[in-house]
């Protein structure tokens, strides 16, 4: 089937325009492959945009692999990271000269400004001094998220963008990959008629949960930021951007039922590594997953010439957080999350955060006059009730080499190449993820947590 005939094929199961041409084609009946398509907008530079990186960790590594693979497009030349080990290997890999590698990241706002832009990747708490200084000194900012830990300080962010004209991108990037952007398409083009609910579930896979909020960085939320701003802004803002409804009110439940000191089995240890009686037997195993499967142990910072990474590992588990028992750890952060939105126009919907399941990737459902849609990130099924018909999309999406588990389907790079462009061209229209965008969905995460903790249903206004 040519490609004419294939896409004239589903937009009559669909609607007439219900698809656009960046269908790759078809892999069985009522199924399709597709791809996100070249950005029009997009120019070819005359030169690569440059970056310093303040925060040498897992995403500014993420971010910052993209100069690696274009080169043309973007150059890093500066780093902030106090960790040695890191500043060395991320200076390393971007060639970056001696005096443009930095301790910490006041230290790089000591000078002029000496690149188009900023990366902003340290932990959640070192987020808003850093991007507020970046700003007055006239940088373009790549912000992870969350935007800050404080609404004032999200919307103070804000205030300043506003004043300078710089642009700050938040690293929403769930919103550039293929899979939410087919799954927005269809909904703006009426696929399943009006929406009128929608379910969306965050399943972040038992270890994961360990591994990041309970001995991880992000463990107390004091010293970070709560777990539906940490882990599910993303969420709460896929949710509105997908169905483009303003929130006006939302409901929070949840706690920490499970990783607390009363459920410690009889027989464990302080560390895993401390002689533990169920250790081989525990799900939670330290040693299981820094040690037998190495497949998070870049957090322990190993050289990458150690003869014997195992053993590294082990003994690196002796003194880190990470080696800490999951029922010993000073870990405030909720394993389990229910919300409910009410959004404009009537529209309804629920968000569950949930800590023990066996897979990642998020799962979302939306129900509409017209026909529902269900998908699991690696597929989206579409019923219409007029034709009877079903429709499967299946998204052909890029993921991050050493981050394809991340459950951002292909996001992360896609990001960072319209940011490249924004600042490029300096246009922030050039993002779906600006700080004005982003806003939205940081306050109803604010408006959550105080429902979670007071029992309130909360207004979210921005």
């Amino acid at each position: 089937m040519n490609r004419r005939n294939l896409l004239k094929t589903i937009s009559l199961s669909l609607g007439a325009g219900i698809v656009t041409t960046d269908v790759l084609g078809r892999t069985g009946e009522n199924s399709y492959s597709y791809r996100i398509g070249e950005n029009t907008t997009h120019q070819p530079l005359s030169k690569p945009v440059t970056v310093i990186t303040c925060g040498a960790g897992s995403r500014g590594n993420v971010y910052g692999d993209y100069a690696t693979q274009f080169p043309e497009q973007l150059k890093v030349i500066g780093v902030a990271e106090p960790v040695a080990f890191r500043n060395e290997k991320y200076a390393k890999k971007h060639n970056i000269e001696a005096e443009n590698r930095f301790n910490t990241w006041e230290d790089v706002f000591k000078k002029p400004k000496m690149a188009d832009a900023v990366i902003i990747s340290m932990p959640d708490n070192l987020h808003y001094e850093p991007c507020m200084q970046a700003l007055r000194l006239g940088y373009d900012v790549l912000l992870e998220k969350p935007i800050a830990p404080t609404e004032r300080e999200c919307r103070n962010i804000l205030a300043l963008a506003k004043k300078t004209g710089r642009i700050v991108a938040v690293c929403h990037v769930l919103r550039y990959a293929p899979y939410f952007v087919k799954m927005k398409e269809l909904i703006a083009k009426g696929a399943i008629g009006e929406v009128i609910s929608m379910q969306h579930l965050e399943p972040i896979e038992h270890t994961h949960m360990v591994h990041s909020y309970v001995r991880g960085n992000w463990h107390n939320s004091k010293k970070t930021t709560p777990i539906i701003l940490a882990k599910s802004c993303h969420d709460l803002d896929i949710m509105k951007w997908v169905i483009n409804k303003k929130a006006e009110k939302i409901v929070a439940m949840g706690n920490l039922k499970w990783f607390r000191r009363e459920n410690a089995p009889q027989g464990s240890t302080a560390r895993c590594t401390d002689g533990c009686a169920i250790e081989r037997t525990c799900p939670y195993s330290a040693i299981k997953e820094y040690v037998d499967v190495v497949g998070r142990s870049h957090v322990l910072d190993i050289p990458d010439n150690v003869p014997d990474r195992q053993l590294a590992a082990r003994e690196k588990l002796k003194t880190s957080d990470y080696g800490r028992c999951v029922y010993r750890m000073d870990n405030d952060q909720p394993d389990h999350y229910v919300s409910s939105i009410q959004f404009s126009d009537n529209v309804t919907a629920s968000f569950s955060m949930e800590a023990f399941t066996a897979y990642h990737g998020r799962r979302t459902r939306v129900m509409g006059s017209m026909g529902d849609m269900v998908g699991d990130m690696n597929e989206l099924v579409v019923h219409d009730f007029r034709t009877k018909k079903e429709t499967r999309f299946v998204p052909d999406a890029e993921d991050v080499a050493g981050y394809k588990n991340s459950g951002h389907g292909g996001g992360d790079w896609l990001l960072v190449k319209d940011f490249v462009q924004a600042v490029a061209q300096q246009n922030p229209a050039l993002l779906t993820s600006t700080i004005d965008e982003s806003i939205e969905s940081h306050i109803m995460g604010f408006m959550a947590e105080s429902s979670r903790k007071n029992g309130r249903v909360m207004e979210v206004k921005v």
